[in-house]
């Protein structure tokens, strides 16, 4: 199970990963390189990495951060805490809409550094993460993720940056995200959940971290009984839209209420359609619907904060990328109403 929101909660299912919601720094000045670099040693002082591997995060974070601000003007980094398998690592999302680069590979040497490419440092990216994952293409920016774990943590930190997963960017002006999401293993199956809380703030937290709750908890079931378990367990709350798919072997099933968009891109875009209602508000009528799937398709998931039509066509092999990296592009280009953002993807790469 990942649980991207509720910091501490306790999935109650084995295999289980848990997220903090994270923290967005805005590189839109050299002065604030040093600032997120400072938050990203610190955090992996807290999490135990050492004071050595801290100093290692510390630059990796700054390469990006100064990359952001000299070759792209700006971006945005992500910090946010993983912990699975009895370990914790962090993550670092590093995003900005720059010139991009033609060839990643090239750019990973140390000190490459030519007009139209980032350049500097990334070579700083297999010589010290965990894993990584970037994309990036000719006038379409960049975005780089970076894991660090300490040496008893690695393989299961390398192994989630290809799992399922989704971020959360709070509405500007908010300190805390009113959407959220999770991803749970039942044997065979992998079932993701998407919950926007009604408005902003804390309230609209407390409904979709309730539904995140109540999601964790539930027994092995399908989309319908999931969106049906939420909606009970949040009628105390303001509602949310919710929305579940579940991917066993070569099915998609998807069921939801509300205004959480989804899509099943491959060799043509399927639109996943959710039925009007909020969840905890009133009795919802909730069907289910059933899509054949392939290796390679991503199944993608994301509250209103994006607009209805996120899609992955326009970016040349993105697909094939981490998660992380793919909800990141997502949120960028797509994450532009004003309103929390939540984008979740769901790789078809056959049964756990």
């Amino acid at each position: 199970m990942v649980a991207v929101s509720a910091p501490g909660a306790t999935p109650v299912v084995p295999d289980a990963e848990l997220l903090g919601d994270g923290v967005w720094f805005t590189i839109d000045h050299a002065s604030a390189v040093g600032g997120v670099r400072r938050a990203a040693q610190a955090a992996a002082v807290r999490l135990g990495l050492g004071e050595d591997r801290a100093a290692e995060v510390g630059l990796v974070v700054s390469e990006l951060a100064t990359n952001q601000t000299l070759h792209a003007g700006s971006g945005t980094v992500l910090l946010r805490v993983r912990r699975t398998a009895g370990h914790a690592a962090l993550e670092v999302l590093a995003v900005d809409a720059g010139p991009g680069m033609r060839d990643v590979s090239a750019a990973m040497r140390d000190g490459v550094s030519t007009r139209g490419t980032l350049g500097i440092g990334l070579g700083t990216l297999p010589r010290l993460t965990t894993a990584w994952d970037a994309w990036s293409a000719p006038g379409a920016g960049t975005v780089v993720a970076a894991v660090f774990a300490s040496p008893g943590g690695a393989d299961a930190a390398a192994r989630a940056l290809r799992e399922p997963t989704g971020i959360l960017r709070p509405m500007t002006g908010q300190t805390v995200c009113g959407d959220a999401c999770a991803v749970r293993y039942d044997g065979g199956a992998t079932t993701v959940l998407v919950a926007d809380g009604l408005g902003h703030g804390p309230l609209a937290a407390l409904a979709s971290r309730a539904a995140v709750r109540a999601f964790e908890a539930a027994p092995d079931d399908g989309p319908v009984g999931h969106v049906r378990r939420v909606h009970a367990a949040i009628s105390g709350t303001r509602g949310a839209a919710v929305a579940v798919a579940r991917l066993e072997g070569s099915t998609l099933r998807h069921a939801g209420l509300g205004n959480i968009a989804g899509a099943l891109v491959g060799t043509r875009v399927r639109r996943l359609m959710s039925h009007p209602g909020i969840a905890g508000s009133h009795s919802p009528t909730v069907r289910e619907t059933s899509h054949p799937v392939e290796r390679g398709d991503v199944v993608l998931l994301h509250s209103d904060g994006l607009t209805d039509r996120a899609d992955l066509t326009p970016y040349a092999g993105v697909a094939g990328h981490s998660p992380l990296v793919v909800a990141g592009l997502l949120v960028r280009d797509f994450g532009t109403r004003p309103d929390d953002a939540c984008a979740l993807v769901l790789p078809v790469v056959g049964t756990r």
